[in-house]
């Protein structure tokens, strides 16, 4: 690679030896150097990952400032990669930093940059509102801080005059994409002005996209001779710099100017020349692939082209026939016949965008139309006036003959007609900008598509009603209001795809679009079948659906599709979408070149894999009515890619609404008025899931109104529809696994379609009730269990009063403000209900660094709270950060703080923040870092932590990579005036017995200290010693010494010292110590009586030391709570003893009992049939349990053998074939009931599962149990689930959680997996 540029070689080895040096500064700079070389080359892949080498080194070795080159250098590659994600992130993190560091030229660039992805993620979507606010919102920042700094720029070395003018380009683009091309134009326009006037140089890239974007302006308005001149100088200056994909992308949009105006020579040497360029690029063989599409695009209109001129012939030989024939019988005949040649002339005018030709062809027609006195046909010709004129601009007479097709569609009373002529009229009127005209004409098509009913047309007018309200008026709530009625009529619409029967089905628009008639008809032998069945008296328009069905389901459109799309650019231009028209037809995008062009995707692919979504751009958002007739030209489908390159394809000829193309009122698909193809509705292409990155909320959060984003129609597939009030919300059914999570999401997804005034105050609804069709939906267990009892019924929720979340309604707030779209399972978290507002707990939620600001700036306004819980995200430094500022701003130096950071990102310099923070001296009581990479750097810091924090009374640091230095340094700073309690250093390498010694004598001096966790860490016998030396001088409550490899020397040697003075041990953890059974309480079975937890996980008991085990259960005064006997070798017998031993016990809650199946117990049981014999202790429940569980249990009981006593024995059928194997997903069982042999070997398994599911009966104050990876089948956890649910305090609690080899029983009051280990509480 590097071989072969001489700049990317010497920037290599200046890298090579920066790192030698351990320069970091260099090290990340030279990375971020060869990245941007490898960009401009267009291998995106692997600049991407030298800019991350340049990330990583400047967040770990390097100042925050020096973050800033590489955020922005990372949000320009992810945008290039089409990652919105990933960019918004690393973009909006620019700024942020450049905010902080009061930087206006990097502010600037990154203001750019967001408005760029925003505009990216708006030309994609159908209802993104928030990203059209936002693109708006930055562009209009960036061109503030551009003057500012041309103004006055804060040095000599730069103008800024570049980025104003980039400014320009920017805002050019945005008003070009909303279909305002006059506004485009004289920003585009200013722009070039403003490089005149500073002296720009001819050859700026600056100015190359500002003659591109002019050139696509001037497209758009068929200014044909000024947009070839921009283009020829975009192309010019693109070359003389050397930038290669920004001239295929001129040579693109020139061979557009081209194609459209039928110069298909022209057109087609020019994508030569683009597709020579584009396979020189490294990473462009989507752009390839797309120029291939346009070259077989032009090939194909020549055909068509062919066809037309062959048509105007025949035409021509009809006009003489009919001249032939006046007066005569054959007059009528003859102009049917010239009608139906008209027809085809229209539709190939119509594909190839000819549409001068189509304005004479409509004139012939409505002639036609007035010698046969066809008040219909009369009416189509209006419509195809109207519609040739306003692809060709002239707005006055296109309103003109849409008003006539109107007042004769209403004079024969044909609703459907004049439904959508109105649609077609207020196209018209938003393109000349009377938007509240256009806005009246929408609503009026509502209302008669209503009273008609006609669900598609009202689905049409409804998503144009909604676009004028998102783009034109911004109003959120009426955007909300119309959202809600375009989901519920698609819902309707996918129940019931076909369209009712009405009135009007003989007439010429009801069967099918529109524009059907100029739809590609597809082949020659369906148009010839089509004239076949034709009768001259026959309506014309009965004629046009019958073409139009047949060329709908042809999809001529689709192979003349011709879709360039350009990779993601710099502010060169943005996208222009113009109306699409054909049925199955992709927009097209003009490509601009652009030196900051983003990498293309093979959108085709995608295509071709969603082929719903193919279907989107089908109806014309300049004429609705039109998009039903026009089947878009293949001339209509070139595409031309914009500066800034969107994938999304779009109609280049309708350049009245090229906006909306892509938009609401272009939605509907092409089929959407044609009986044999409705079932294809609009589906909602998918958006960036808002706050960070791809963080997938448990859902996706539903596009109530402006701010938040709709799921896809598609995925609704698999959500359960939820009404509460009057509402419908939609949930992902595995979003949630019991109806506490259910409650909170339905909780707080409600409250996020409020409108803005109700969410203002904070309220949130209290789920009382969940039932489907009359079944409480609460007790279920799992997501299988309530899809199936769901079904595709509506879940109803009653709602029992309402309770104020001020730190929710703060979230919201500053969500809004920062442009950031809620996190869900955030706000799930804030709704809990179980604790007060004092505790803040936002664990498990995917917060980065950049998605927590709006949490924190929430907490910035609620300033006290008592306890903060962020574990379990990917947290770094620079929350800890903006932390501080929380902290500092509360200006609260007393009451109690637990803060809990464990499992997260943070680094050494993390503590510095609290070392720096005065306010937490006082307060800070819990500290928990665990599971953060703080290393040996944080040594200092946890010292001064130590000595400083004077309430600090529990610090979890395990895990965290420190070793021998950081623990003497946290000795040395202990002295006995500390009021620490809980110290926690485990599970950290490597620890000499030194430090580990010399921190013991220190905490021997402390008064209140009680509980130590060495788990992890090697103990040698001088810190045994030191530790019985300490449980001697003072008063342990706890002590965890897991994996410390003490022995049972060790073991006996601490019970001694623990037991024998006044210690009263509350918890202890001796697992994988090397315990055996033989030395096993050698302190004797009354020394562990106070101790409430007990965990011997992984020592070797062996079956004998279960006797002592059901000896200490048994005894009266044992306190146990907790005993975990995972994996200790006792073997089903002892876990037996052990779970016997409960009948008598009324302390213990939760027993862990898994993996103590002996090696062949495991064989045996995996291989033996009995099991299902074993039912008999159930059959006195007179509803015997099925068994199934999620290991797929096969319930066949044909020829299986029924218990028939106590003893077990088995009744089986006496001839072998009539015998049935059942098996288990998971272990494969053969289960055949064979011989007597087989049933007396069986006979102590079985024997042994029916004493087990006794004893788990009669053990009444088990919560909890633990009795996996023991080799019990389906059947056999069944049958011991159904004891243990059987229990008279448990029966209306027990939950389950059987899979694989998982399985636990459990109570809702202790449900098993809920917390992880690491965030029990004491």
């Amino acid at each position: 690679m590097a071989g072969h540029d001489p700049e990317l070689k010497a920037a290599t080895t200046a890298y090579r030896n920066a790192k030698a040096e351990a320069n970091r500064q260099e090290e990340a700079r030279w990375a971020n150097v060869i990245g941007n070389i490898l960009k401009n080359r267009g291998e995106y892949v692997e600049a991407l990952r030298w800019l991350r080498r340049d990330y990583e080194i400047s967040l770990k070795y390097l100042p925050e400032k020096h973050l800033l080159p590489t955020c922005q250098s990372l949000g320009e590659i992810y945008l290039r990669l089409e990652r919105f994600s990933d960019a918004l992130t690393y973009q909006k993190k620019h700024l942020e930093l450049a905010r902080d560091a009061n930087d206006l030229v990097e502010q600037q660039r990154a203001s750019t940059q967001l408005g760029r992805t925003y505009h990216e993620l708006f030309s994609r979507s159908e209802h993104d509102h928030l990203s059209i606010r936002n693109a708006k919102k930055y562009f209009k920042y960036a061109m503030e801080l551009a003057q500012i700094l041309k103004e006055d720029p804060p040095t000599n070395k730069s103008s800024f005059v570049k980025e104003y003018i980039d400014a320009h380009n920017n805002s050019g683009m945005l008003e070009m994409e909303l279909d305002n091309l006059e506004e485009a134009r004289k920003i585009l326009t200013r722009g070039l002005e403003i490089c005149n006037e500073e002296e720009v140089g001819e050859d700026d890239d600056g100015r190359s996209r500002l003659h591109h974007n002019l050139g696509n302006v001037y497209m758009e308005l068929r200014m044909w001779e000024k947009a070839r001149k921009h283009i020829e100088k975009d192309i010019q200056i693109c070359n003389k710099i050397e930038h290669c994909q920004g001239e295929a992308k001129g040579y693109i949009n020139l061979g557009e100017v081209h194609y459209r105006t039928q110069k298909y020579d022209e057109a087609q040497s020019y994508y030569e020349k683009a597709l020579t360029l584009a396979k020189s690029l490294e990473d462009e063989d989507a752009l390839v692939r797309q120029i291939d599409e346009n070259i077989k695009t032009v090939n194909k209109a020549v055909k068509v082209m062919d066809e037309l001129k062959k048509e105007e012939q025949n035409f021509k030989k009809l006009k003489r026939y009919l001249a032939a024939a006046r007066g005569s019988a054959h007059e009528r005949k003859y102009l049917l016949q010239q009608n139906a040649s008209l027809d085809r002339l229209l539709e190939k005018s119509s594909m190839i965008s000819a549409w001068e030709k189509h304005c004479e062809f409509a004139k012939e027609k409505k002639e036609i139309a007035n010698e046969l006195c066809d008040n219909e046909k009369l009416s189509d010709s209006y419509l195809a006036l109207g519609e040739s004129y306003q692809k060709l601009r002239n707005f006055n007479e296109s309103i003109k003959w849409y008003r006539k097709s109107w007042e004769m569609y209403k004079k024969i009373g044909n609703l459907e007609g004049q439904a959508l002529v109105k649609i077609d009229i207020g196209n018209v009127l938003d393109s000349v900008r009377n938007w509240q005209g256009a806005l009246a004409a929408f609503e009026e098509s509502y209302r008669i598509a209503v009273e008609a009913n006609l669900p598609f047309v009202q689905l049409s007018a409804l998503e144009n009603m909604h676009y004028s309200n998102m783009i034109r008026f911004d109003d959120e709530n009426e955007t909300r209001r119309l959202k809600l009625l375009i989901d519920q009529l698609k819902k309707s619409l996918d129940t019931d795809p076909e369209p009712r029967d009405t009135k009007e089905d003989c007439c010429s628009e009801t069967d099918t679009e529109a524009d059907g008639y100029l739809s590609n008809s597809g082949s020659e032998s369906k148009m010839a079948t089509a004239r076949e069945d034709w009768n001259d008296d026959m309506p014309l328009m009965s004629v046009f659906q019958s073409r139009k069905k047949s060329s709908q389901k042809a999809g001529f459109m689709e192979g003349l599709s011709n879709s360039v799309e350009e990779p993601q650019q710099s502010p060169r231009s943005m996208p222009k979408t113009t109306s699409q028209k054909a049925v199955g037809s992709k927009r097209v995008r003009v490509i601009l070149s652009d030196d900051e062009e983003e990498e293309n995707v093979d959108e085709m692919e995608h295509l071709k894999r969603k082929p719903r979504d193919c279907q989107l751009q089908d109806f014309s958002t300049t004429d609705t009515i039109k998009s039903k007739r026009s089947g878009a030209s293949p001339a209509a489908k070139i595409q031309v890619v914009s500066e800034y390159g969107s994938k999304c394809p779009i109609n280049v000829e309708d350049s009245s609404s090229s906006f909306k193309c892509r938009h609401p009122h272009s939605a509907t698909k092409a089929a959407s008025y044609s009986r044999s193809l409705s079932n294809d509705l609009v589906a909602e292409p998918d958006i960036a899931s808002g706050s960070k990155c791809d963080t997938s909320i448990s859902g996706k959060l539903l596009h109530h109104g402006a701010a938040y984003p709709m799921r896809r129609s598609s995925e609704r597939d698999q959500d359960i529809t939820v009404k509460i009030e009057n509402d419908l919300i939609y949930i992902e059914a595995t979003s949630f696994v019991a109806s506490d999570q259910l409650k909170s999401e339905v909780a707080c997804l409600y409250y996020l379609q409020l409108p803005r005034e109700k969410r203002s105050e904070g309220l949130l609804p209290i789920i009382q009730h969940i039932r489907c069709a009359g079944r409480d939906l609460e007790s279920l267990e799992t997501v299988e269990n309530l899809k199936e009892c769901v079904g595709d019924d509506i879940v109803e929720v009653s709602v029992d009063g309402w309770v104020q979340k001020r730190l929710i309604k703060m979230y919201m707030d500053c969500c809004e403000e920062l442009s950031e779209v809620p996190n869900l399972k955030v706000l799930k978290k804030l709704y809990n209900l179980e604790v007060s507002d004092d505790e803040i707990i936002v664990t498990e939620c995917d917060l980065q660094d950049l998605s927590v600001t709006p949490l924190l700036n929430a907490l910035l306004s609620h300033k006290r709270f008592a306890m903060l819980d962020l574990s379990h995200n990917m947290l770094g430094n620079g929350t800890m950060e903006k932390l501080q500022k929380v902290f500092v701003a509360s200006g609260q130096s007393y009451g109690g703080l637990t803060l809990d950071l464990h499992c997260n990102r943070f680094g050494p310099t993390a503590l510095f923040q609290i070392c720096e923070c005065s306010v937490l001296f006082a307060r800070l009581e819990v500290l928990n870092f665990s599971g953060n990479r703080l290393t040996d750097a944080c040594g200092s810091y946890l010292s001064t932590i130590l000595e400083k924090c004077t309430a600090l009374c529990s610090l979890n640091v395990e895990r965290c990579h420190i070793t021998s230095r950081t623990i003497q340094k946290m000795a040395d700073a202990l002295d006995s005036k500390s009021v620490l309690v809980q110290l926690c250093i485990g599970y950290n390498n490597p620890v000499s017995g030194n430090a580990i010694v010399n921190l013991l004598t220190k905490l021997s001096t402390l008064q209140r200290f009680s509980e130590l966790n060495l788990s992890g860490l090697k103990l040698g016998k001088p810190v045994v010693d030191t530790l019985c030396q300490l449980a001697g001088t003072i008063s342990l409550s706890g002590l965890m010494l897991g994996s410390t490899g003490i022995g049972n020397e060790g073991v006996m040697q601490l019970t001694r010292s623990l037991f024998n003075g006044t210690q009263e041990l509350v918890k202890l953890d001796i697992s994988y110590c090397g315990l055996t059974s033989s030395n096993f309480f050698s302190a004797g079975v009354s020394s562990f009586s106070s101790i409430l937890e007990l965990k011997l996980e992984g020592n070797p008991i062996m079956p004998e030391g279960s006797n002592t085990l059901s000896s200490l259960l048994m005894n009266p005064q044992c306190c146990l709570k907790v005993l975990v006997l995972r994996n200790c070798q006792l073997g089903l017998t002892g876990v037996l003893h052990v779970i016997e031993a409960l009948a008598e016990n009324n302390c213990l809650q939760e027993l862990n009992l898994a993996g103590n199946a002996a090696p062949n117990e495991l064989s045996s049981l995996r291989h033996d049939s009995s099991i299902k014999g074993c039912s008999e202790n159930l059959e006195q429940k007179p509803d015997t349990r099925e068994l199934s569980s999620p290991m797929k249990v096969d319930k066949t009981k044909e020829g299986l053998g029924t218990l028939k006593n106590a003893n077990c024995e088995l009744e089986v059928a006496n001839n072998q074939d009539d015998r049935t194997r059942i098996e288990t997903g998971t272990s494969g069982i053969d289960d055949s009931c064979a011989s007597s042999s087989q049933r007396n070997s069986s006979y102590p398994k079985c024997h042994l599962i029916r004493k087990l599911s006794t004893a788990i009966g009669l053990a009444n104050n088990l919560q909890l149990l633990d009795l996996s990876d023991n080799g019990f089948s389906a059947e056999a956890a069944e049958l011991l689930y159904g004891s243990w649910s059987s229990s008279s305090l448990r029966t209306r609690s027990s939950h389950k959680h059987i899979t694989d080899e998982v399985i636990h029983f459990s109570t809702s009051e202790n449900k098993c997996c809920r917390v992880k280990p690491c965030c029990k509480k004491d």
